[in-house]
């Protein structure tokens, strides 16, 4: 599902018009992003929690050349699937 999909479903579910579907939509996606880059964790209960994590510094190799190269430390974002999420999926 892409995200047009994903906001004629919403417009569908809500009753609400499309237009207004993207543009929440666009506020939630954006809040999540703000919020997390800025360090903090969005948690929605049942759902899943977005979050900043921290990835040490490493060596790797590159595969072509088998050359040793320093991969830098940085901070990704990340999602936790939560129990009812997780319970959907596996379908129980």
């Amino acid at each position: 599902m892409n995200k047009e999909e994903l906001v004629q479903e919403i417009a569908k579910k809500a009753n609400v018009t499309q237009k207004e579907a993207a543009e929440v939509l666009g506020a939630w996606v954006d809040t999540i992003q703000k919020t997390v880059a800025k360090g903090k964790k969005v948690t929605l209960v049942g759902f899943g929690t977005f979050e900043a994590r921290k990835r040490a510094a490493r060596i790797g190799r590159n595969p072509q050349t088998g050359k040793e190269l320093k991969i830098a430390a940085k901070t990704v974002p990340a999602f936790s699937a939560g129990k009812k999420f997780k319970t959907a999926v596996n379908g129980k």
